[in-house]
């Protein structure tokens, strides 16, 4: 038993939960807004409700991924999909801060934390390119499940990361059921 690293990983922990407080543009069926921390639980359980739609992906890297993908946003906050054009660095600033919450790890668990993030970033692998899509997708569903202002944009809903969701019949499948949802919201919204 190391306790050094036990104290690092309990820091770690720690500092981690501030993602509980960061709030997305999402908001929830009783109109509160999301964290980033619910979206990221909702995001695993799409994983663990589809895994049998996943077909031979390593399902337990597809989870540690759907975990950390947004742990950087402890630090500095989720920019919502909107307004991403906005921060050409996002993904740099966000690399950044998992380095600085991670700083209490030992590491060997900082360096597989960082090697997830950077996989999922890249999407480099059939397990990165999954989660990408499935965070689009969980994303819409919030969207549409939301109790959302009356200038809620569902438009936008229609384009966001179709260049993800498109990367396997399973996830165009649950695109296209999404997007009528989303036609349908935005209809009931008057736009």
């Amino acid at each position: 038993m190391n306790l050094e690293k036990i104290n690092g990983r309990l820091e770690f922990l720690r500092e981690a939960e501030r993602l509980k407080s960061v709030l997305r543009s999402g908001f929830t069926s009783t109109g509160r807004a999301e964290s980033t921390a619910e979206h990221s639980w909702r995001l695993c359980l799409m994983v663990i409700t589809f895994a049998d739609e996943l077909g031979d992906l390593d399902l337990l890297k597809v989870l540690r991924m759907c975990v950390i993908h947004d742990l950087g946003e402890a630090i500095h906050g989720d920019v919502p999909a909107v307004d991403q054009h906005l921060f050409p660095d996002k993904s740099v600033q966000e690399r950044e801060d998992l380095l600085q919450l991670s700083s209490t790890l030992d590491d060997a668990l900082r360096a597989s934390i960082l090697a997830l993030w950077d996989e999922y970033e890249e999407a480099a692998t059939p397990e990165a390119k999954a989660v990408k899509a499935l965070d689009k997708l969980e994303t819409i569903l919030q969207h549409n499940q939301g109790l959302n202002p009356a200038d809620f944009d569902y438009e936008f809903n229609l384009n966001y990361g179709v260049k993800h969701t498109s990367s396997g019949p399973f996830f165009e499948t649950l695109r296209k059921i999404l997007d009528q949802d989303t036609r349908q919201r935005a209809m009931q919204s008057g736009k």
